[in-house]
């Protein structure tokens, strides 16, 4: 699309589960596989975006003409993401990132037998809370909601609570929506009060509806 308002602009997204080891081989993640990001990463680089990927372990293999830069831990997402935004025009938080972790990582395997195990668990940097205060705040800063009660209200209060641009929420008690599927179904909410529903297609095709928004609320490129 080389008429795109995306053309030329610096596109940023997260994709994918991070993994917060409890010990060497047990670890706090979920099933995302990684999809949506992926498919808005190659939208985003059919529209003439220079598109970077940050993204946590998947089966997937960056879009031709993608860079991809490969985390595992919140906090390695939260470092990758940081060191990239200066210069990004549009984010888009599509990772879906384990907002807890084990307080203390035991060296070595912790035993099956170990009987009353308790794991404190603190909280993970928060990418897109610090990506929207950051001085390198993109123009556009988009967030996504996974909810399973309350979608709309929990989405719009998340939108407002970050202070995104816009926002995708997707209801995980939906079969063929969310985590580990092809397809997706979702709301998207802007923080001008716009709201459309998307009924139920390939997630590739939802990336290309949520690009259109994106271009919607991107400010013009100077003459």
């Amino acid at each position: 699309m080389a008429d795109s308002p995306l053309t030329g602009q610096r596109v940023l997204v997260t994709a994918g589960p991070t993994r917060e080891y409890l010990d060497p081989v047990r670890f706090i993640s979920n099933p995302s596989s990684g999809k949506m990001g992926f498919a808005l990463a190659r939208a985003a680089q059919a529209r003439g975006a220079q598109a970077t990927l940050v993204s946590g372990p998947t089966a997937l293999r960056a879009p031709p003409g993608v860079k991809l830069v490969a985390v595992e831990s919140a906090e390695q997402m939260h470092e990758a993401v940081m060191a990239g935004l200066a210069g990004t025009d549009v984010f888009i938080g599509a990772a879906a990132v384990a907002n807890l972790r084990p307080q203390v990582r035991a060296e070595q395997k912790i035993p099956a037998r170990e009987a009353g195990l308790t794991v404190e668990l603190v909280p993970t940097p928060h990418i897109l809370g610090d990506v929207a205060v950051s001085r390198h705040r993109p123009a556009v800063v988009v967030g996504f909601a996974a909810e399973t009660e309350h979608l709309r209200e929990n989405a719009a209060r998340k939108l407002r609570e970050r202070h995104l641009d816009l926002i995708v929420a997707n209801d995980l008690t939906v079969a063929g929506a969310g985590f580990a599927t092809d397809s997706n179904e979702v709301t998207i909410i802007r923080a001008d009060g716009m709201l459309r529903e998307v009924s139920q297609r390939s997630k590739s095709d939802v990336a290309e509806i949520i690009l259109d928004e994106v271009e919607q609320i991107l400010p013009a490129a100077p003459e």
